[in-house]
């Protein structure tokens, strides 16, 4: 399974950005191994986190006012959470925005990375870090297809980890948009996803 359609296809695209100017902006890195078999890197929050605490997420958060745009927060963020050093990372670029159930406006950023890359986890935000094969959810079906209100997407189950919710609604969107998976997946209003 080669990248370079992917690298391609992100290249080219222009992503989806969304009105949310009164929203908390926040960033993530979806950071895919530089190998025949990609895999996708995705780590395991804490339970003291004071969002998403538990869940499977990407390694990001919440943009700070030092950062000089989104890429800058998913590469801090992925830096502090995981030891991924930025000059290790080849980025090609922003993927679809998205807004989380918490308020937050999240903009994806596709990264690239050694398939030897060595990462630590910082343990007062992230529990563990895994790699998942990008074959899995191509070649596999989804274990559940979840609802909350105008939303549909996929939930996986990989060894005893649960992928779902926004972290699955992106990986959705990437493959269904850049490797013609056909995952079910309907955004809806992003607004209605917003905790109240």
């Amino acid at each position: 399974m080669s990248l370079t359609s992917l690298i391609e296809g992100v290249t080219a695209h222009q992503p989806r950005v969304l009105s949310g100017h009164e929203l908390a902006q926040a960033s993530v890195l979806v950071a895919i191994t530089d190998q025949p078999e990609p895999e996708v890197i995705l780590t395991l929050r804490s339970s003291q986190m004071p969002t998403h605490k538990g869940e499977v997420a990407f390694p990001g958060g919440k943009a700070e006012a030092s950062d000089s745009d989104a890429i800058a927060t998913a590469l801090r963020e992925a830096h502090e959470e995981v030891g991924l050093d930025p000059k290790h990372v080849r980025v090609i670029g922003p993927l679809d925005q998205v807004i989380s159930r918490f308020g937050f406006l999240v903009t994806p950023v596709l990264g690239i990375v050694p398939a030897d890359i060595e990462l630590n986890a910082d343990s007062r935000e992230i529990e563990g870090v895994f790699r998942v094969p990008l074959k899995f959810f191509l070649e596999g079906q989804p274990d559940q297809i979840d609802q909350f209100g105008s939303f549909r997407g996929p939930r996986w189950y990989f060894q005893g980890y649960t992928i779902w919710g926004l972290t699955a609604m992106m990986l959705a969107e990437l493959l269904n948009r850049f490797y013609d998976a056909d995952l079910e997946l309907h955004l809806g209003d992003m607004h209605d996803l917003i905790q109240k």
